[in-house]
């Protein structure tokens, strides 16, 4: 299978996300991804951070998913779309999984928010595998993948071939930029996404916005823990990639055996 990470500028309004959308899944397209990922609640924005949201109601969440979904069949290309999700018990950061035919296959909702996040948002509290072309995976977003490997190791135990990591890592207003991979003063962030891998054989495609300043890199990591590719820090595009499946056996994932970790109570 050939996948697309998606890297965007911020979005300054809601036309101009779904317009660098509209161009990042035209070059997926071209060089034969058959599915995208774009990075954490990317439409409208995640809240909290140091830029400005856009306004974002029900109106604006379908005609987003209509027009997503729209180009989805244009281009015979499947998406996971990060954005927020207005439901009944409040905002969600969640993404939207897309097939190639632009049917809407669910939602994976974020359900271990950042601290940070709890004024904003309420968390999801399911957990769900998608299949495309015969290839399962799993979405854990953000700070699940950061913090919560578990969520990562849910779907690997349950045969994802990968798991996909819409992500914001980083600042628009100040910071610095990283020059080297996974360099050791470097934040923990790409370290992680190593070992989200490795500890569960299986491909690890982390996406983040292209920022200024961005403290991880959109990056694949292969099922050996490698990073296979990652992008130019803060250069928006896509980076395309070929998974080599037979890699992806989820050996320590299938391992696990939560039977014995029961709690011992001495008599």
């Amino acid at each position: 299978m050939i996948i697309a990470l998606a890297s965007p500028r911020i979005a300054s309004t809601i036309d101009d996300g779904l317009e660098r959308i509209g161009r990042l899944m035209a070059d997926a397209a071209a060089q034969g991804a058959a599915i995208v990922c774009f990075p954490e609640a990317y439409l409208p924005g995640l809240r909290g951070l140091d830029f400005e949201v856009p306004p974002w109601d029900p109106e604006a969440q379908e005609l987003a998913i209509q027009t997503v979904s729209q180009w989805a069949r244009t281009h015979s290309l499947a998406v996971i779309l990060g954005m927020e999700r207005l439901s009944d018990t409040g905002r969600q950061i969640a993404a939207a999984v897309i097939d190639a035919e632009g049917r809407l296959l669910g939602w994976q909702t974020k359900n271990q928010l950042d601290p940070s996040e709890d004024r904003f948002y309420v968390p999801g509290d399911t957990r769900q595998i998608f299949e495309i072309d015969g290839v399962k995976f799993g979405v854990a977003i953000c700070h699940e993948g950061w913090r919560y490997p578990e969520t990562v190791r849910w779907a690997a135990a349950r045969g994802a071939a990968i798991v996909f990591h819409p992500q914001h890592t980083g600042y628009e207003t100040a910071g610095v930029v990283p020059t080297e991979w996974c360099a050791p003063e470097s934040p923990y962030y790409e370290k992680a996404m190593m070992m989200r891998s490795i500890e569960n054989t299986i491909y690890f495609a982390s996406v983040n916005y292209a920022l200024r300043f961005p403290e991880s890199a959109t990056a694949l990591i292969h099922p050996s823990g490698r990073c296979q590719a990652y992008l130019p820090y803060g250069r928006e595009g896509v980076l395309v990639q070929t998974l080599d499946l037979g890699a992806a056996t989820g050996l320590l994932a299938g391992r696990f055996a939560p039977e014995r970790y029961r709690e011992f109570v001495a008599v």
